[in-house]
Order: C-alpha cells, then sequence, then structure tokens
C-alpha cells in the first residue's frame, strides 16, 4: 500500500472561525487523502439550497470546523484539570476529523438508498480502519474514542453526544450559510464552560442559558431548515428517482451511469462484510470513496430523457426545481384522499398502481430537540458538584417541552392533480 508523505503544518481560513491551523502532520496528511478530499464534493444540507440558495457548503468544511471546535474544547477541559495527554488529544481529533467520512452523496439524503442497511456511521469507521492499515496503526486510538470504548468516556461524548462538536459546528455552519439567524447558537461561551465530572462530559452551572439556547436554536433549525416541507419533498424526490432507476436498471433496461454509481447498483452492497470483500478487482469501499453528489447529478441529467415516463419525470422535477406539491397535516393523511389523487394520476399519466407509488407518496417527519433518556442527557453540574439534568436544572419550561417528540405528516403529488 502506498505511504503518504508527511507534510508541514498548515493553516485553513475558515468563514467561521477565522484561520485554523491543522494540528498534526497525521491529520493534514489524512486531510490530503483522496478518501477525505471526497468530502469537497458531498453538500453539507443535500437539497436544501432549493429553498436557501447559500446552502451549498460541504460537509470537507464541516469536519474541519467540528475539530477545531474539538481542539478548543480540549484545551478548556485540561485548563480546569482533567488531564488529557497528546496521544489522547490526537485521538479525539482524528476521531471528529473522520466521523463523517463515510456519508453518501448529498449526506443524508441518500441514507441506506445505495448501500443498504449500512449506516453512515459504520462506513466512516470502515474508512478509520482502512486508514489505520495506510498509517501503521496511528489511528487505533481515535477508532477507540469513535467507537465509545475508550477508557475516557468523555472523549467520545465530545464526538458523539447532545452537546458533541458535531452539533456545535453543523448548528452555527448551517445557520450561517442558510442565512437563518435562529440557529446561531454561541459555541464559545459553551465550549468555555465545558467540564468533565466522574468521566462525563457535563457543563459548569454559569454555561446553563447558553446550552438553553442552543436546544431552541436545534428545534428551530430542523423546523425550518432541515425539515422545511420543500427541502422534505425535494429530498423524497431524489429518493425516488434513485429507487426508479434501481428498480429499471434490475429489469435489464439501458440507463446512463457513471461507471461508479453502476457498480453499486449492480453490486447491491448491504453489510458490512460486503463493504470489503473484492469484486472485480476493487473493494465497494474503495469504490464509494470515488461516489459523490456529481455522479447522481450527471446521471439525473441524462434521465430527464429516458423513454421510461416516471424515471423522466422525477429527473425534470429535481434538475428543473419543478418540485411535487407538498401538504402538512398534524395527523394522519385520509385514505380516502391518498387513493383519490392516485386514481387522479393513474388516470391522467396512465400509470400502473406500482408506477404511481413514485409520483403519489404520504410518510411523515418527527423531531424532538432534546432526549431525556438515561445516559443521554445533558448535565450540569451545580457548585455543589451535584449533576442536574438541563431539563430539571432549567428554569425555563420550553426545554422540557423539547424533549416531546413532534410528527408532522405529508402527502407529496403531482401539482397538475
Amino acid at each position: 500500500m502506498e505511504k503518504y508523505k508527511q507534510n508541514k503544518i498548515k493553516i485553513v481560513n475558515d468563514p467561521l472561525y477565522g484561520l485554523i491551523y491543522i494540528p498534526s502532520e497525521l491529520i493534514f496528511d489524512i486531510i490530503q487523502h483522496p478518501y477525505f478530499q471526497r468530502l469537497r464534493r458531498v453538500h453539507q444540507l443535500g437539497l436544501t439550497a432549493y429553498v436557501y440558495p447559500g446552502a451549498t457548503h460541504t460537509r470537507f468544511q464541516h469536519v474541519l470546523g467540528a475539530t477545531y471546535l474539538m481542539k478548543q474544547a480540549l484545551q478548556v477541559i485540561q485548563s480546569k484539570g482533567t488531564e488529557v495527554n497528546e496521544k489522547e488529544v490526537e485521538a479525539a481529533l482524528l476521531a471528529i476529523l473522520l466521523h463523517d467520512i463515510g456519508h453518501p452523496p448529498l449526506s443524508h439524503s441518500l441514507e441506506y438508498i445505495l448501500v443498504e442497511n449500512i449506516s453512515h456511521e459504520v462506513i466512516s469507521l470502515l474508512f478509520m480502519e482502512e486508514f489505520n492499515k495506510q498509517f501503521e496503526g496511528k489511528l487505533t486510538e481515535g477508532i477507540k474514542v469513535f467507537k465509545g470504548v475508550h477508557k475516557k468516556k468523555f472523549l467520545h461524548q465530545l464526538v458523539s453526544s447532545q452537546l458533541d462538536m458535531d452539533r456545535l459546528d453543523y448548528l452555527r455552519r448551517d445557520s450561517f450559510f442558510t442565512g437563518v439567524s435562529e440557529g446561531v447558537v454561541g459555541s464559545d461561551r459553551i465550549i468555555k464552560m465545558l467540564n468533565v465530572f466522574n468521566n462525563e462530559l457535563v457543563v459548569d452551572e454559569k454555561g446553563i442559558y447558553s446550552v438553553e439556547k442552543f436546544l431552541i436554536a436545534r428545534r428551530l433549525m430542523y423546523w425550518q431548515v432541515y425539515l422545511h416541507k420543500t427541502v422534505v419533498v425535494a429530498e423524497q424526490l431524489l429518493i425516488k428517482v434513485l429507487l426508479r432507476a434501481k428498480q429499471l436498471y434490475s429489469e435489464g433496461e439501458q440507463l446512463f451511469l457513471t461507471p461508479v454509481l453502476e457498480f453499486f447498483f449492480k453490486a447491491k452492497i448491504n453489510s458490512r462484510e460486503l463493504m470489503l470483500e473484492t469484486i472485480n478487482g476493487n473493494t465497494p469501499l474503495h469504490m464509494y470513496a470515488q461516489l459523490d453528489d456529481n455522479d447522481i447529478f450527471v446521471s439525473i441529467k441524462q434521465w430527464q430523457h429516458h423513454h421510461d415516463f416516471v424515471l423522466a419525470y422525477l429527473s425534470k422535477s429535481i434538475i428543473n426545481r419543478s418540485l411535487l406539491k407538498i401538504e402538512l397535516t398534524e395527523t394522519p393523511v385520509d385514505n380516502n384522499r391518498f387513493n383519490e389523487i392516485k386514481q387522479k394520476v393513474i388516470k391522467k399519466y396512465r400509470l400502473s398502481d406500482n408506477d404511481v407509488q413514485y409520483l403519489v407518496f404520504t410518510s411523515s417527519i418527527r423531531n424532538n430537540a432534546y432526549s431525556d433518556k438515561a445516559g443521554q442527557t445533558i448535565n450540569i453540574l451545580k457548585k455543589n458538584d451535584e449533576l442536574k439534568d438541563i431539563a430539571l436544572a432549567s428554569d425555563v419550561s420550553n426545554v422540557a417541552v423539547l424533549s416531546k417528540i413532534v410528527e408532522k405528516f405529508y402527502l407529496c403529488y403531482p401539482k397538475e392533480i
């Protein structure tokens, strides 16, 4: 396996944080690796730019930002008396740097569509293990942090918890690029209030109001950005067009596909083990590292002209942003109305019962900004060393309400109906 030469430490100019120092030569070499550079070609927010035109930032920007915040958080924790040695610092930085490397094209939009039953977290871990081979075991501790098996539990919580560096960066970054000011969070203040108590990540009592604002901002961002109804219908169309293309391909239809996209249409990868098997000289993991947003869009552009009406209709809808109509309701969609619309679409476009499911469908979206389940809470450290769940420590009733799961139902169908 080719070894990557060590490079001098570099600086990146980030629109949120200013100058970011790449903290080690190993981290810089990983950033320079083709597997990592792929993240430049994966949009952070899928098709959210269809609603907020500025939301064209990438996973690459996000993970660099999250790594910067991790460095800040570790320095704060060390300054408060918790020992974190240089090896552990680098392990935590590697874990956060690579936590999203397994994302599919267009981020969450196509999770489980191109590879089935395998989450992006599992694929991220496979990439980390591959890096560990290429870099002669230097990621072993970072993998422990990522998996949550490192003896210092708080390091994993900085990577993945309800108040991790991932969330702190993406809320602020997504707010910046969408222009939705309600999502702005005081990441500097929150990080300065972080502490460690009994090997757990906690927040000093003085930081309670900053955490409250963080949770409320997260709720607003979900309903205004991530689950905005136009974003929902756009991303559902993206899923439908890929599913339709896969169906036609499986039936032997001639279909334009980039070579790497065709690989995943043909191989049907649906387990962690299959990602590592050699198929036609390449592992699916290596092929996945070449799969990005460009493969999806260039294929959809061609599918606009396919003779299959459904594939062409969906493709034109995405390329021209001529989306289906979406109706949000507080209760499940009435079956009679759903069937009535289906019949109208079947009649108008002369579709079969199988085909109409791509143009008329119903489902739901759900969100809770905070989970009060045991072991997952954000704990406030009181002055008497008592720990208290933020939902109980806060004098704002809204925080407790944020743990309630809110579900909304939607119905999508062609606007011509």
